[in-house]
């Protein structure tokens, strides 16, 4: 594990240019599965989470070439033998789901061990997934192991699912694309992240439509075709360089920031005091940003951020906004409406010196604007806390210490680079 060694207190200003999205490039590469012409992808992002995925090709007879410094891999799954396979998929990421169903079309019988992990947000289920491909015509069976099979290939299906489940919502549209026959998504997930696999699969053949919307309907097809196709910009790392800007009074600029998706987002960094503009696909916020929480015309009421499946906020970046309500004058709420343990890590703040109230496991309330002092803080398992608390770190005059952060480089594949090309004096230490 390593630790963040932080001298704060300096404005952080520049330009930054944002990596590839790693919650696009990890169903990309698992949805290369689906065909055993060449696919290239391009604005690769160099995290640890792909080197797993990259590994585990490797080691079934994939052939895969990643120039890491150019972001470019190229994938050719002709020779992937699943004889090789032995049950075990890359350990310590909840990506290793979105596996399920590529291998069940291309193996016909795959057993796995059911406690596939990611983060520490709470209780990750896999009966979302499962339901899904049982519904789509996997059997499944659980004795020592949990054990999925399908005869022939997936049957189209209709299915309304419990919630919006992301990875869920990914593994049904590579289950449906080779699907014999129509099948419907009800309660579809329509992050960014999902739109691109849909959009990429769209371009190897898939007859997929709804991209976007909660409701995805996709006529099966007999194969899929190879191409080249770019990983778009991680609108996560956007939003934290943008915040970082403003929390220590500096003017950053994020190149390539899609602001088509960034009406609610920007909403919220209005609330906070915050102003985000836009110049074509770069994305500003200037310097000495005054940080004063917005009262709601419903005066008896405290200001708010709700987040919660796509198009509400993204309960990922509310770590961001914390962090910003600790340093804003004024009082805001805060609800995570997706994890229970979301929350587990804010009282790592009182240690600056912040005054949180964790009202509940999805509920908390900020009171900003307190005097911060230096600390050492202990990150948790969660890529954006560990940000946020960087974040506040950054903000105060004198050396503070994050420890075990080293969970940010399964998001950022440079996140100490960017930050000291902005001015920041951080570093890595083991």
């Amino acid at each position: 594990m390593a630790d963040l060694i932080v001298n704060g207190g300096k404005p952080l200003s520049g330009t930054i240019t944002p990596s590839g999205n790693k919650n696009s490039v990890l169903p990309i590469l698992c949805a290369s599965l689906l065909t055993d012409q060449p696919v290239k992808l391009l604005n690769v992002p160099a995290i640890t989470d792909v080197e797993k995925l990259v590994i585990f090709f490797q080691d079934q007879g994939s052939r895969i070439a990643w120039n890491k410094a150019a972001g470019t891999m190229a994938i050719d799954h002709s020779g992937f033998d699943p004889r090789r396979l032995a049950g075990e998929l890359p350990s310590g990421m909840r990506s290793s789901v979105l596996l399920f169903a590529p291998l069940l079309q291309r193996m016909k019988k795959l057993t796995i061990p059911a406690n596939a992990e990611g983060c520490s947000l709470g209780i990750r289920e896999l009966d979302p997934h499962l339901e899904i491909l049982e519904k789509l015509g996997a059997e499944i069976s659980q004795d020592d192991g949990l054990t999925l099979r399908l005869v022939k290939t997936f049957r189209g299906a209709r299915h309304w699912p419990d919630y919006m489940s992301v990875t869920a919502t990914e593994n049904f549209v590579m289950a449906a694309a080779l699907a014999d026959g129509a099948s419907t998504l009800l309660n579809a997930a329509s992050e960014p992240h999902v739109q691109d696999l849909c959009e990429v699969l769209v371009a190897m053949g898939a007859n997929l439509a709804g991209v976007g919307t909660s409701r995805l309907t996709v006529e099966g097809v007999a194969r899929l075709r190879g191409g080249t196709f770019t990983i778009k910009t991680d609108y996560h790392e956007v939003v934290t360089f943008l915040a970082l800007g403003a929390i220590t009074g500096g003017e950053v600029k994020v190149k390539h920031s899609l602001p088509h998706h960034f009406d609610l987002i920007t909403r919220a960094f209005e609330k906070l005091g915050v102003v985000v503009g836009h110049k074509g696909d770069t994305a500003v916020v200037r310097r000495h940003q005054k940080l004063v929480i917005e009262a709601p015309f419903t005066s008896n009421l405290l200001p708010k951020i709700e987040a919660a499946p796509w198009p509400y906020f993204p309960v990922d970046l509310l770590p961001c906004m914390i962090a910003l309500a600790v340093r804003a004058k004024g009082a805001m709420q805060f609800w995570n409406k997706v994890y229970e343990g979301g929350f587990t890590w804010i009282p790592e703040l009182a240690k600056f010196g912040a005054h949180v109230v964790v009202s509940d496991p999805h509920r908390i309330l900020v009171f900003g604007d307190r005097p911060l002092r230096p600390a050492t803080v202990d990150a948790p398992y969660i890529i954006r806390a560990a940000v946020g608390l960087y974040m506040v770190a950054a903000s105060i005059d004198g050396r503070s210490i994050v420890k075990n952060a080293d969970t940010i480089k399964r998001a950022h594949p440079n996140f100490v680079e960017n930050l000291r090309s902005l001015g920041a004096e951080v570093e890595w230490k083991a």
